[in-house]
């Protein structure tokens, strides 16, 4: 089944729907940053126009489509402009495409501040937009922590499904079994530093195992950073100056409200999760190389990624939906790209 991809980074969504056998066909990013990687890891070469700029007949017929419109205008980390943010009108982009194009399904991932008070209105009307262009919309906040990854990583999932489908999607059920950091990144050996000014160094007997290097922000050590070997690690950020402290580390120290500390005689083992680190708790494989002259820019990569792991067990739920599903005479979703969504129909029992 053919699907195109938006808004792709690095390509973890990506990964996870091809694990769940789709295919991607097309995809577009407008950040330089991340087109080496995903077309050296996924085969493809990338289309680098903005989405605002991209036109129908561009993108070819597919089943689904799959993004994460940018969420830092709806983050309750950042300015929380929403829709005020020409960043947060790329969703209206989404669906014009989704409009003109009409997949069996779509897919969009953004964070829980999407659901704020401040934002929730804005949410829902973007929501009816999915549902009057004639998609039964679902959305859920899931914690991917429940979903193999090792990691807590809190995001909302919306998931359309063509109301020739007659039904609307069912999320997958959360595991109870919990992947702890142990199980991740424990056998992995030190990792090396930066270069000068934080840039990559050419060769590492582990690709992408290298570490930000610099001090922390007041705002860093405003909170605990450390998680122990047995629990799951705080949520991957797109900053690599706010990666997470690695677990060898204690945990640090309460001083007051809104500050800590390092636990003295201990400072050397406060050093950062390698780029390599943060990328195996996003679930990434250990081939999936990530290519960058900045080692901030591997960590932008990673941090704005979907864990593969949650995007493969999504992926496998709706192609389990899509079983069984006719297009025109003979045509079985399951085995072609969708020819033409007016003509769907589902399969005779």
């Amino acid at each position: 089944m053919k699907i195109a991809s938006f808004f792709s980074g690095a390509g973890g969504l990506d990964l996870g729907f091809k694990n769940a056998g789709f295919e991607i066909v097309f995809a577009n990013d407008n950040w330089e940053g991340c087109w080496e990687t995903f077309e050296k890891n996924h085969d493809l070469p990338i289309n680098k126009k903005s989405i605002a700029d991209i036109s129908p007949d561009e993108v070819p017929n597919v089943v689904g489509f799959i993004g994460g419109p940018p969420c830092q205008s709806w983050s309750l980390a950042g300015a929380m402009k929403g829709i005020n943010d020409p960043r947060g009108k790329l969703f209206y982009n989404y669906i014009n495409l989704i409009r003109a194009k009409k997949p069996l399904f779509f897919l969009a991932e953004n964070v829980p501040g999407i659901l704020s008070p401040q934002h929730k209105p804005e949410f829902m009307k973007i929501l009816q937009a999915f549902n009057e262009i004639g998609y039964n919309v679902s959305y859920r906040l899931l914690d991917a922590k429940f979903f193999g990854v090792p990691q807590e990583r809190r995001r909302v999932i919306i998931v359309g499904y063509h109301e020739t489908l007659g039904n609307s999607f069912g999320y997958p059920q959360p595991s109870t079994k919990l992947i702890a950091l142990k199980d991740a990144i424990g056998d992995m050996p030190a990792p090396v530093p930066a270069k000068e000014r934080n840039k990559a160094n050419e060769k590492l007997p582990i690709p992408n195992h290298e570490y930000m290097n610099g001090g922390f922000s007041t705002i860093y050590m405003s909170r605990n950073r450390v998680r122990s070997w047995n629990e799951q690690s705080f949520t991957i950020q797109a900053g690599g100056r706010h990666a997470p402290i690695h677990p060898h580390a204690p945990k640090m120290k309460f001083i007051e409200q809104n500050k800590r500390e390092f636990v003295k005689g201990r400072e050397h083992l406060y050093r950062r999760l390698s780029v390599r680190e943060c990328a195996m708790i996003q679930t990434f494989p250990d081939d999936f190389i990530f290519y960058y002259k900045d080692v901030a820019d591997g960590y932008k990569m990673i941090g704005n990624a979907v864990p593969v792991k949650l995007a493969e067990a999504i992926a496998r739920k709706i192609k389990a939906d899509l079983k069984g599903f006719k297009m025109g005479e003979g045509v079985d979703v399951c085995q072609t790209e969708l020819l033409s969504n007016k003509e769907a129909k589902l399969c005779p029992t």
